[in-house]
C-alpha cells in the first residue's frame, strides 16, 4: 500500500492562473511547471503537505507531449483534463488526495471523492511564507 499523499496539480488551471504569456507557448508553459514542482516530492509543501509526496501532472491539449521527469509524473488527459483528474483522485481512494486547482466544478468533484483542494497561489508561496 502506498503511504505517500498524492498531490495533483491540473496543469492547464495552474499555468492559466498567471497572465504571463502562457497561451504563446502551451507546451513550454506545462514544462516551465513540471521542473518548478520538482522539489516537491522531498520538500512537500509545507505546513500542509509534508514531505515525501507522489507528484501528479495532468497536462491536456497543446501541452498534451510533455512528459515526465524524476519526481513528477506527468499524465497526458485523453480528453477533457478534468476528468482525468477526478478518475486519478478516485483510484487512490486508500490514500490522502491533494488537488491543485482554481476550478470550481473540479473541486466540487475531486471534494466529493474525499481530496483535499487548494489553488494555485498555494504552490507559489515560497517557502517561508508557509
Amino acid at each position: 500500500m502506498e503511504t505517500r499523499p498524492l498531490l495533483i496539480v491540473d496543469g492547464a488551471n495552474v499555468v492559466g492562473s498567471r497572465p504571463n504569456g502562457w497561451w504563446r507557448d502551451r507546451a513550454g508553459a506545462a514544462a516551465r511547471l513540471r521542473d518548478a514542482l520538482v522539489p516537491l516530492p522531498e520538500q512537500g509543501v509545507l505546513p500542509e503537505l509534508p514531505p515525501p509526496v507522489e507528484v501528479v501532472l495532468v497536462v491536456e491539449g497543446a501541452a498534451r507531449d510533455v512528459e515526465g521527469v524524476p519526481g513528477v509524473r506527468v499524465v497526458s488527459a485523453p480528453g477533457s483534463g478534468d476528468d482525468t483528474i477526478v478518475e486519478l483522485v478516485a483510484a487512490a481512494s486508500d490514500r490522502r488526495r491533494v488537488l491543485v486547482t482554481a476550478d470550481r466544478e473540479l473541486r466540487a468533484r475531486a471534494g466529493e471523492l474525499g481530496a483535499e483542494v487548494y489553488g494555485p497561489r498555494w504552490l507559489r508561496r515560497e517557502p517561508a511564507d508557509r
